[in-house]
This record gives structure tokens, C-alpha cells and sequence, in this order.
């Protein structure tokens, strides 16, 4: 019985991160949707990129699976979850995936610098098997 209710409260949770993950698709930020722009449909050198992906308890603002590459727009709030943030980026990193940051300021003002610091980070990270 204890496995079923375990199973259940996973599932429960799962599901509420993947119902925010769709809302947040819905109400992304003004700078996620300059970056989004010119992430979509391939338009960034041919990568398809993901916006407001599940990876565990965390969700992520863009990824390239094939890079391994996640890209973080992080608004003023990120200046007070500095601790939260390193554990996840180091949670992501230990699955495999690099992860890019920038700030609202830096896409709504330098979205040419953006988009070169991605393209000069998009080797994949070696795998640690």
C-alpha cells in the first residue's frame, strides 16, 4: 500500500510540474519571448530548442537536447535564489547539460551578444559515464 500511495504523490507531482511547465509556455516573460524568437523552429543554426522543459523537480527555460544545452533568462528575482540556482544548475550539470545564463537587461538590450556567447557555448558537455 505504502508503494501505491509513493507512486501516487510522484505522479501528482509530476503532473502539477508539467501543468506549470505549460503555463509558463502560456505567460513567458517578455525577454523569453526575444530569445524565443530566435531559438524557435530551428533558427538558431539548425538546433531545436525546447522552451519550459521538465528535467526532475526542475523547470528550464530553454534546451537544446542535442547540445545539451540549457539557456536560463533569469528576471530580478534570481538575485535573492543565487543559492537555489547553483543547486540546480549543478543538478543539471551532473546530468549532462551545460547551463547558459543571462539576465533580462542582457537580452532586451544585447540580444546580438546573447545569441553569440550561446553559439560560442554550444559544444555539448562531455558525458561522465
Amino acid at each position: 500500500m505504502h508503494h501505491i500511495l509513493t507512486f501516487l504523490k510522484l505522479s501528482f507531482i509530476m503532473n502539477n510540474i508539467k501543468t506549470n511547465a505549460r503555463l509558463l509556455r502560456l505567460n513567458q516573460t517578455a525577454a523569453e519571448t526575444i530569445l524565443w524568437n530566435q531559438l524557435r523552429g530551428k533558427r538558431f543554426f539548425g538546433y531545436k530548442f525546447r522552451r519550459q522543459h521538465v528535467f526532475g523537480s526542475y523547470i528550464v527555460d530553454f534546451v537544446c537536447i542535442s547540445l545539451r544545452l540549457i539557456i536560463e533568462v533569469d528576471g530580478p528575482d534570481h538575485a535573492e535564489r543565487k543559492e537555489y540556482d547553483a543547486l540546480r544548475t549543478q543538478f543539471l550539470n551532473s546530468i549532462g547539460y551545460k547551463v547558459l545564463r543571462f539576465t533580462n537587461y542582457d537580452v532586451f538590450n544585447n540580444i546580438d551578444k546573447v545569441l553569440e556567447q550561446i553559439h560560442l557555448n554550444h559544444k555539448p558537455l562531455p558525458l561522465n559515464l
